[in-house]
């Protein structure tokens, strides 16, 4: 009786967390599209902004955000998913593999801020890219590698170790494998959890601040090299550094509708992938 009691209490307390927690991310999204959606119209996406960002529209800072966010998919994408398959199906277990992992994970929870500093030392200064488009994608794509990397390691080892025996018993390379008879059931898994860094990536703003992001700067980018406008970045200084913060509280929540948006749109290409690539492959 004692132990069904104590079981019920910590239902209750885990429903009412889940509800806590629902209660307030809901709160959040109906207060932005209350003040946000008023503001967004044709104009407001696809015009300069004006007077130092307190008129007009907010279209370099789209740009410069889905400027950002492809660069870091090529750069990071690719490179995410090579180090996962080579840690998960070639490297040997030893000190030095646990090593890189230990390391991985460490990285995964090192403060966004510290990677715009590496960021800035690197990629701006000693490189000497300067504030770009090139340095700021290198540099989110440096923070979101350990979040791609786990996603995708956990993704293929969730691939039963039958699929491989049966594939090398048939006289396959161990590439062939890897690609034919693994990549195929893990692909949904690395690629949900990819986009999920990604959008995570295209909502920050202490790395672009130190690497790329500019908050008036009423022109499109040219080349990578250029420096842009983004989207939290603008959002960042229009609630916390503009003179008339007043005047511009309704373009506050306007771009903050846009950015969460985007984040969401990012969010649901990553499940719409996850149940097209799982209807097509399953074990």
């Amino acid at each position: 009786m004692r132990s069904a009691a104590t079981q019920k209490i910590i239902c209750w307390f885990i429903r009412v967390m889940t509800y806590l927690i629902v209660f307030v991310i809901a709160s959040i999204i109906i207060k932005i599209l209350w003040n946000g959606l008023s503001v967004i119209d044709w104009k407001f996406l696809t015009t300069m902004p004006r007077r130092g960002g307190s008129e007009g529209g907010i279209l370099p800072a789209i740009v410069g955000t889905l400027s950002l966010a492809l660069g870091t998919i090529i750069v990071a994408l690719p490179l995410g998913m090579a180090t996962a398959i080579y840690l998960s199906e070639y490297a040997k277990a030893g000190r030095f593999t646990r090593t890189v992992r230990l390391a991985i994970v460490t990285l995964a929870g090192v403060p966004s801020i510290v990677f715009g500093l590496f960021g800035l030392g690197l990629f701006v200064i000693f490189l000497r890219f300067g504030a770009s488009i090139i340095a700021g994608c290198f540099t989110l794509a440096c923070m979101i590698l350990p979040i791609i990397i786990v996603s995708s390691e956990e993704a293929l080892r969730a691939v039963p170790k039958s699929l491989r025996e049966g594939s090398l018993a048939l006289g396959a390379t161990k590439w062939q494998t890897i690609y034919k008879n693994v990549l195929p059931y893990s692909i949904s898994g690395m690629l949900t959890g990819s986009i999920l860094g990604i959008g995570r990536a295209a909502g920050e703003t202490a790395p672009i601040l130190l690497t790329v992001a500019a908050f008036y700067l009423p022109k499109l980018p040219k080349s990578i090299f250029d420096q842009v406008m983004a989207l939290p970045y603008h959002l960042y200084v229009l609630a916390t550094q503009h003179p008339d913060i007043e005047k511009v509280r309704p373009l506050q929540y306007g771009t903050a509708l846009v950015l969460l948006i985007l984040v969401l749109g990012i969010n649901l290409v990553a499940i719409i992938l996850r149940i097209h690539i799982r209807k097509k492959y399953r074990w």
